[in-house]
């Protein structure tokens, strides 16, 4: 089977102002730093595929889902749909193709909207009638497991967290998309709703086949949903390979250290990352990884490695020459 990329982004960066300009700026005329969120990073999601980004707190996942997504617009690279470069004056054609379910969905449901037009909202730019969005609603929450005649005129707050997620993905496929990002979708909840969300997700994929960007700081969430995972560490994508190759046989040292932090019945040693998250501020030169990396070389700390293949995986670390 030949690949097929739904969603493409080559050397896509995106910088934030850390503060507001203002008045200090105009006293001291002192420039305002730069957050490098995420810097220079390619990554594809191919049709019907499951691509887990995986990455500690704050290294640029989310900024890189909202971008696949339209709600950020890229500093700099392009992201491709389906063939088309995305810009300001066409996104919007993508919008009902490419849909996002949030981390936490109590705060991106809106407590006043009853749960029908909450789900139907993404439907509003179709040319649709009355009964058509009614019956694509009423499908829509059968999907994800929830009767339309008992929830379609509740509220969030008349939910409890699990059946809330359940509407947001409701909302994300209602429209029938191909591509989904999937930002922290089980974080916010009991391990036991964990389990139900991922099992429902799963089973859309295989009924549906939506190209799935699943992001997660949860190795075991990514092994267990993910077809190939791609890792990131400080705005960059470290490594990127088949989720079982990557797991069992890992080349990046961030991406070994952060296995050997998982608690399994084998590893009960656990060796986490030494040493502190870098600025994204102020990154190291070369390697971000270089200050925390066991096997660092004078070339780590002058020059950033590429994203290079290596025996069936993409790795950025000049161990692999």
């Amino acid at each position: 089977m030949v690949d097929e990329p739904v969603i493409e982004a080559k050397q896509v960066s995106r910088y934030f102002l850390a503060a507001k300009k203002g008045l200090l700026e105009s006293i001291f005329r002192r420039e305002i730093p730069i957050v490098r969120a995420v810097d220079n990073v390619d990554i594809t999601v191919n049709r019907g595929e499951v691509v887990a980004l995986v990455g500690e707190s704050g290294c640029g996942k989310t900024t890189l889902g909202r971008m696949l997504t339209t709600l950020e617009t890229p500093t700099s690279g392009e992201i491709i749909f389906k063939g088309e470069t995305m810009n300001e004056h066409n996104k919007s054609r993508f919008r009902g193709k490419i849909q996002l379910v949030f981390q936490n969905p109590l705060e991106s449901l809106d407590p006043r909207m009853a749960l029908r037009d909450i789900v139907v909202e993404p439907l509003e730019r179709m040319n649709l009638t009355s009964a058509e969005k009614t019956s694509m609603f009423e499908n829509a929450l059968s999907y994800v497991g929830l009767e339309s005649r008992n929830f379609a005129y509740r509220r969030p707050s008349d939910l409890s967290g699990g059946q809330r997620q359940r509407v947001a993905v409701a909302r994300a496929i209602v429209s029938n998309p191909e591509f989904v990002v999937l930002d922290e979708p089980t974080s916010a909840l009991d391990a036991s709703v964990q389990s139900q969300v991922l099992n429902l997700l799963v089973k859309l994929h295989k009924n549906f086949g939506f190209a799935y960007l699943f992001i997660t700081h949860n190795i075991a969430v990514a092994r267990y949903i993910s077809d190939r995972v791609a890792i990131m560490y400080a705005g960059k994508v470290v490594e990127t390979g088949p989720t079982a190759q990557v797991m069992t046989h890992p080349k990046h040292p961030y991406t070994q250290a952060l296995l050997s932090a998982v608690p399994t019945t084998e590893n009960k040693d656990l060796t986490p990352p030494v040493g502190e998250v870098p600025s994204l501020i102020n990154p190291p030169s070369g390697c971000r990884f270089h200050p925390r990396c066991p096997y660092v070389m004078e070339v780590c700390k002058t020059t950033e490695p590429p994203l290079r293949m290596s025996e069936g995986e993409e790795v950025a670390c000049w161990l692999y020459k």
